[in-house]
């Protein structure tokens, strides 16, 4: 490569737009910051190999690239289709590069991604309700103490207690989906909460389950409240545990640049920091995935449906956002939560 190509290609890779470099088989040869940010991958990890592994546009990069073998061509109104990451639509351009014989430049204009709507009436009013039944049930309680109490009943007092006790953190889960109060939050190291998490998990739910941990080592801190964390990835993990009960579970974390989100007037919050937990589970119907953190929405025999929907909360009262993504390829599951770093402004 010759000084006037690679001169050439920096000029285009500066571009705030995501923006790729492939060559005459559709593989990545350069990508730019807003490019890794969107595939979620670094220019190393990305070259060589084809742009279709990390995005698609609803047919083969490499045949959008022959349309433009003589002129630009564009493809608009789009659904860009991400390896790690929720689908996006957007626009597409396909130029060639004039001093690459074969060579393509491609830059995807995505749209954001809207956010998800926060608790909804329906659930603020069962929130409502949550904290009227709970004081009848304390009465029930004692109740079912004072028989047990005096040899009485047989197992039905200890039954009584044990469904007593499920209603009610049932309920506290409700009356938190609705809670308001802004969180104190602060710079935390988000590998000690991960540890403690896993061990927790270990002790218990996850006993017999492998939780593999791949962090990066030189991650700076996260701003963060350490509760609302802990509560947000025992939901997560403890999600993975029961879709994927012979393990193994992953906790891993990176360090994403140019990651972010909008902040509802005009500026952007950056998101760096990814804390994901990855299973080997069978994955979800596209019908409950798309509902996936609405309250109530759930799979499981005995769910409530309120575990993720809860994570989803903590995630945005953190400042964060939290984003599920199927790996049909590798048969994984990964909740990835992006949180903003500690001193930073934006």
């Amino acid at each position: 490569m010759n000084a006037d190509e690679g001169s050439a290609e920096d000029a285009l890779l500066c571009s705030p737009t995501p923006t790729f470099v492939l060559d005459e088989a559709g593989r990545v040869r350069r990508a730019n910051m807003a490019g890794e940010a969107l595939a979620t991958a670094s220019e190393r990890v990305m070259r060589g190999r084809p742009l279709d592994d990390f995005l698609r546009f609803g047919e083969p990069a490499a045949a959008l690239g022959a349309r433009a073998e003589a002129a630009p061509f564009f493809a608009f109104d789009r659904r860009i289709e991400l390896a790690q990451g929720p689908a996006r639509d957007g626009d597409v351009a396909v130029a060639p590069l004039s001093t690459r014989p074969g060579w393509r430049v491609v830059a995807v204009h995505a749209r954001p991604a809207p956010r998800r709507p926060r608790v909804r009436r329906p659930v603020d009013a069962a929130a409502v309700l949550a904290h009227e039944i709970k004081n009848p049930l304390s009465g029930i309680r004692g109740a079912a103490q004072l028989i047990e109490g005096a040899g009485e009943g047989g197992e039905m007092p200890r039954l009584i207690r044990q469904e007593v006790d499920r209603i009610a953190a049932l309920l506290d889960r409700m009356e938190g989906l609705t809670d308001t109060r802004p969180l104190d939050c602060g710079p935390l190291n988000i590998h000690a909460v991960l540890r403690d998490v896993a061990a927790l998990a270990r002790q218990g739910y996850a006993r017999d389950v492998a939780i593999d941990e791949a962090f990066d080592p030189s991650l700076p801190a996260v701003l963060g409240e350490r509760d609302a964390l802990v509560q947000l990835f025992t939901n997560l993990l403890k999600n993975a545990v029961e879709a994927a009960p012979r393990g193994p579970v992953q906790l891993r974390t990176a360090y994403r640049y140019g990651v972010g989100l909008g902040d509802g007037a005009g500026g952007r919050v950056a998101l760096p920091i990814e804390a994901a937990v990855i299973d080997d589970g069978p994955g979800l119907p596209s019908a409950v995935a798309a509902a996936l953190f609405t309250p109530f929405v759930t799979t499981k025999l005995n769910g409530s449906g309120l575990g993720l929907a809860l994570a989803d909360k903590l995630a945005a009262d953190l400042g964060g956002v939290l984003e599920h993504a199927r790996n049909e390829a590798a048969g994984r599951t990964i909740f990835r939560v992006r949180l903003r770093r500690a001193g930073a402004d934006r």
